[in-house]
């Protein structure tokens, strides 16, 4: 069964995103010199509108070489995924390395409507002693491609060959103690990982923040009209559910409106695209597979929520103390359902607790380090 605890500040290495840069490359092996590409050549910064059908060749870029990252100091690199349901598929690795060797190695993977931006989260482990790593997962920011939907997916575990492809490089760049982390659905994906892989997974721990471990409905929708949807969308994979036009919880996050971040708001859409049932049925699978593998979870897993919900559309200073994308009593509730399982509250906390206002965000990093420490 699972411990819960209520996570205060324990005094772990904490920077801030005021903090200065981290000086990634420090050596001739940190980054290749003779790349001479700029980053944003080789993304696609901007998309195309994603209710647009798209019409050209699907033809894979011929780009696999590390080369300079959108985010300073770090590398980046893609990963032919081979053939998918839409055509061929990649994901992106991303890595920053300290200057002295290291064998602890963090992975991370984002969430929905999401992408790896947070640069001084993995400043904070290279200055800890850990190399990190990072995935954007197949059609999401870096890693999209013109003929893709965004974030669609049919089965979760097609994202368990991007999460192998970034374990695979670390193993090669000399990395033996793995922590793999995941917000949001990201935390969905890797606690399924370690459910569906039991002894087998290739990491020393799992840690989750804010992770989609249930839907944010009531009974009546979670108990029948998702599921529902969901085996529809074996037959109509297609068929869309419009998303609410809601900003607080992005205004919470960005700079220009009333938070602290700044990233790419054609990756990270302030208003998210329609879900295809597909999407829907891929999830309720997850959500299914995770609880009924979940004494086969072989590894500690940290699971992270915030103390509070908060409900509403539109910013108020509320939507800085809590979480409004998802039910944290609820995920608290799945999560004491299983095997070797810590559950951390963190008070105030967003959505996504590493990028929380300062006394919530030190908690929640310290807590992170704190566990990796223990385990």
């Amino acid at each position: 069964m699972a411990t819960i605890l209520g996570c205060a500040s324990i005094g772990a290495h904490t920077r801030t995103a005021n903090d200065t840069a981290y000086a990634a490359c420090k050596t001739p092996t940190t980054c290749p010199a003779a790349d001479t590409r700029t980053a944003e050549s080789r993304f696609f910064m901007t998309w195309d509108s994603w209710d647009a059908k798209y019409t050209g060749a699907k033809q894979m870029p011929d780009d696999w070489q590390w080369g300079p990252d959108i985010l300073e100091g770090y590398e980046s690199r893609f990963v032919n995924l081979g053939e998918a349901f839409d055509g061929p598929a990649r994901c992106t690795i991303i890595r920053l390395r300290p200057a002295h060797t290291t064998k602890k190695g963090f992975l991370y993977i984002h969430g929905f409507n999401d992408y790896f931006f947070q640069a001084d989260w993995g400043r904070q482990f290279v200055d800890s002693g850990y190399a990190f790593y990072a995935v954007d997962l197949r059609r999401y920011g870096r890693s999209r491609l013109p003929w893709q939907y965004p974030f669609n997916v049919r089965d979760q575990r097609e994202y368990f060959a991007d999460i192998d492809s970034a374990i695979n490089q670390m193993r090669r760049d000399g990395i033996t103690d793995i922590t793999l982390g995941g917000h949001s659905t990201g935390g969905l994906t890797v606690a399924y990982y370690a459910a569906t892989r039991g002894r087998r997974i290739p990491v020393q721990r799992v840690v989750t923040d804010s992770p989609f471990l249930e839907w944010n409905y009531n009974a009546f929708m979670r108990g029948f009209a998702a599921p529902l949807i969901g085996r529809l969308g074996h037959l109509f994979p297609e068929a869309e559910i419009r998303q609410g036009h809601c900003d607080g919880y992005a205004y919470s996050l960005l700079k220009d409106h009333d938070g602290e971040w700044t990233y790419n708001t054609n990756w990270k859409m302030t208003y998210s695209p329609p879900v295809k049932w597909g999407w829907i049925g891929a999830i309720d699978a997850a959500h299914s597979g995770t609880v009924r593998n979940r004494e086969h979870i072989a590894v500690p897993l940290l699971v992270m929520t915030s103390s509070r919900k908060i409900s509403g559309c539109d910013f108020t200073p509320e939507f800085l103390t809590g979480d409004a994308v998802l039910d944290p009593g609820m995920i608290r509730k799945e999560a004491s359902r299983f095997a070797n399982t810590t559950i951390c509250v963190i008070d105030s906390g967003i959505h996504d607790l590493i990028l929380s206002p300062l006394p919530a965000r030190r908690s929640a990093r310290d807590s992170i380090f704190s566990f990796i420490r223990s385990h």
